[in-house]
């Protein structure tokens, strides 16, 4: 079973406790839906804008077991808000580069 952590975007935490990703995680839907059902190790948020502190947290994640790192689609898509993240291709970007090819990456959840 694909082992995942989770980065959310620290702004929507207020108004999402993350209960749809978790949902399709277990559930193998989603973005999941090539691999199926997935073991969640951890959910973190990126830190707070812009995002700093995505890598060490994505690194975080990967030392815990993450054979992926799957960005919530509050980042990429903006949902529930509607507001993407300004800041997601350079954190995507950062996370591709410091982690190189040791991890899948996915750019959404649901």
């Amino acid at each position: 079973m694909l082992k995942v952590g989770f980065i959310r975007c620290q702004q929507t935490e207020d108004l999402c406790p993350g209960t749809m990703d978790l949902i399709i995680a277990r559930e193998g839907k989603g973005v999941f839906e090539e691999c199926g059902p997935v073991e969640v190790v951890g959910f973190v948020s990126c830190g707070g804008c812009p995002g700093k502190r995505v890598i060490a947290r994505a690194k975080m994640l990967v030392e815990r077991g993450a054979d992926a790192i799957a960005f919530a689609s509050c980042i990429a898509k903006g949902t529930p808000i509607g507001f993407p993240c300004p800041h997601w291709n350079q954190m995507r970007e950062a996370v591709i580069k410091k982690l190189d090819s040791r991890v899948r990456l996915f750019d959404w959840s649901h």
